[in-house]
């Protein structure tokens, strides 16, 4: 990824931070729906009550399920602009093919939300809504890091990892183990299985994560880059800990016998969910730096050597 290949577009990277910000509020509406059990309140697609164009009756689940679409077809013209947009201006290859990704994870979100609603809310087709809905939402962040200034201007410290496994593995195994977690999770919140796996499964991914970003922490505490996504990976990990019980207690044990989705319940799930979407971003972020800042091919002895040449 070399960022010297092209120049930095202020207007291209704030449109860039403005469809992640979207996409954002797109999960959060997704996670209504589901929070508030208004999955088939409009029981037709690509239409809303036999129309494209015509407002349905605003009541009850249709504003949660209605809401839901508009934001999505808000974001998919994003989409489609930003992936036009990078593919005019933006040099790097790798970059084209990012954003003709993002153009197509959008595309494939909403034949899956589509095909949620025409089969009536299959947990498995339900389930792979939400986890490719939070995969569009990590591409998102990564084009906007991608568009920055920084990435673009700043040359990378290289730095060294001899330890085992590597800060890269590390990377890789907590997105993972997360990706596990938001299926499992997913399964639960659309009824495809009981809460038990996704509870089982939250202290291994508490383990890997804590171990992911306190090895950044103490090895690369000078690296911005790395410390700053390190840092977040804690704090939210910690946030999804009290929500995810938060969540258990009013949903689960409090919210077992309720008639409908109360406020508890409802505000305890979407957070979780939300939260959840923002500690996959963070660990990709910092999967994205870890890569650029260790190179996998830059050896201590390589260091070593450039340090006596500049010497």
């Amino acid at each position: 990824m070399k960022a010297e290949s092209t120049r930095y577009d202020p207007p291209l990277h704030w449109f860039a931070m403005f469809v992640a910000v979207a996409t954002f509020f797109l999960l959060i509406a997704g996670a209504l729906v589901t929070s508030n059990a208004a999955g088939m309140s409009v029981p037709d697609w690509p239409t809303s009550y036999g129309s494209l164009y015509k407002l349905p009756p605003w009541t009850g689940g249709i504003v949660y399920e209605h809401s839901h679409r508009l934001i999505a077809e808000f974001t998919g013209v994003l989409t489609i602009a930003i992936a036009v947009w990078t593919w005019i201006s933006d040099r790097r290859r790798w970059m084209k093919g990012l954003a003709l990704g993002a153009l197509g994870t959008i595309i494939a979100q909403g034949i899956l939300g589509g095909v949620t609603v025409l089969h009536f809310l299959p947990p498995v087709i339900s389930s792979a809504h939400a986890a490719v809905g939070q995969t569009f939402f990590c591409i998102a962040c990564a084009i906007a890091l991608f568009t920055s200034k920084q990435w673009i201007e700043e040359t990378p410290e290289l730095a060294s990892d001899h330890r085992h496994p590597t800060l890269l593995t590390l990377s890789f195994l907590s997105i993972f183990v997360l990706y596990v977690q938001l299926i499992l999770g997913a399964m639960f919140r659309h009824q495809g299985m009981s809460w038990l796996p996704h509870v089982v499964n939250a202290p291994v991914v508490a383990t890997v994560i804590t171990w992911t970003a306190v090895r950044a922490l103490l090895s690369y505490s000078k690296t911005d880059a790395i410390r700053r996504p390190a840092i977040a990976m804690l704090s939210l990990l910690l946030a999804q800990l009290f929500l995810g019980f938060l969540a258990f207690v009013t949903r689960v044990e409090w919210g077992k016998d309720a008639a409908q989705p109360e406020f508890p319940m409802v505000f305890s799930t979407v957070a979780h969910v939300v939260t959840g979407a923002l500690l996959l971003a963070s660990t990709v972020i910092l999967m994205i730096q870890v890569w650029r800042q260790i190179p996998r091919e830059v050896t201590v002895a390589d260091l070593s050597l450039v340090q006596k040449v500049s010497q």
